[in-house]
């Protein structure tokens, strides 16, 4: 999924630890077989290409579970999560190889029909997976982990910039993770300490490009304009129970733009950090109640 994969575990010997990788691995190329869009032979790519046919597609299981937390997401969010997108993706020049049918979308007719009874469904457009995918990967390989009995005393998985941990860290209290500073590799904006979750941020940092226009575009798409959204914001990060959901809120609140997202996000009782152009750290009442270090600490 474009994303460098760490796993970090406690309390387990290292060939048990070997096995616990080997599994996440294995479990993690399983769904990107399900839900890349950038392979010709997943389940996605061949699901999209019957898209607005009209034709029925038996789904294997984890595209059905994608696909229906997707239109949850679309629903929760007024919208602002939209798999459709990938049309827009594809117009400003991130071409995933894979040809979609052509056709216009409908952004205000459903995109999902769904037989539970079948697992079967029926699209009206292409979709994307999108960074849920990605949160379902880490989901999913976790709950892989506990059933086979290598979760250990604790655990944290990396895939890229989703994280999810549990359990006891490596040391100390909690576990701590750095808040990434989106215009460099080095130093973290901020570090947080929490007892376990997931912490997922949207950027803009990795997937920018020069569109076929000529102008500088970037992948977090709002489907109320169909150009890149956020404007004033260049990273949010959300602290969830869940991967999934995690990655779906820290775009719904990119999308709401540094206007909105402090109401928005305090509303919600989120703890959410965001990063504006600036490069001046923002955060909830609840971001800040994990929050043990920033880099204005470091100033004063």
């Amino acid at each position: 999924m474009g994303s460098p994969l760490r796993l970090t575990t406690v309390g387990l010997p290292p060939a048990a630890a070997r096995r616990a990788w080997r599994l996440v691995v294995a479990d993690v190329e399983l769904t990107e077989g399900a839900l890349s869009r950038w392979r010709a032979e997943s389940s996605l790519s061949r699901l999209n290409a019957v898209a607005g046919s009209g034709e029925w597609v038996i789904a294997e299981r984890r595209l059905y579970l994608a696909l229906s937390a997707s239109a949850r997401a679309q629903r929760l969010t007024d919208g602002r999560f939209d798999p459709r997108v990938i049309a827009r993706l594809e117009a400003l020049g991130e071409r995933a190889g894979v040809p979609l049918p052509e056709g216009s979308v409908e952004w205000d007719e459903p995109w999902l029909q769904r037989d539970p009874r079948h697992q079967a469904v029926r699209l009206a457009a292409p979709v994307d997976s999108g960074g849920i995918g990605k949160g379902l990967a880490v989901r999913w390989a976790v709950d892989r982990l506990t059933r086979a009995g290598l979760a250990g005393d604790g655990l944290l998985l990396e895939a890229g910039g989703d994280l999810f941990a549990r359990g006891r860290p490596p040391e100390g209290s909690g576990w701590r993770i750095g808040i990434e500073d989106p215009e460099t590799d080095g130093d973290p904006l901020a570090v947080i300490e929490i007892d376990g979750g997931a912490v997922v941020t949207s950027s803009t940092a990795v997937r920018h490009w020069t569109a076929p226009g000529g102008g500088a575009v970037h992948h977090l798409i709002d489907p109320a304009t169909g150009a890149p959204g956020g404007d004033g914001l260049v990273a949010v990060t959300a602290l969830a129970t869940d991967p999934a959901w995690a990655e779906v809120w820290s775009k719904a609140l990119f999308l709401a733009g540094p206007r909105r997202i402090a109401d928005e996000a305090r509303a919600r009782g989120f703890a959410a950090w965001w990063v504006e152009g600036d490069r001046s750290l923002h955060m909830t009442p609840a971001a800040r109640a994990v929050t043990i270090w920033t880099t204005q600490d470091r100033a004063a």
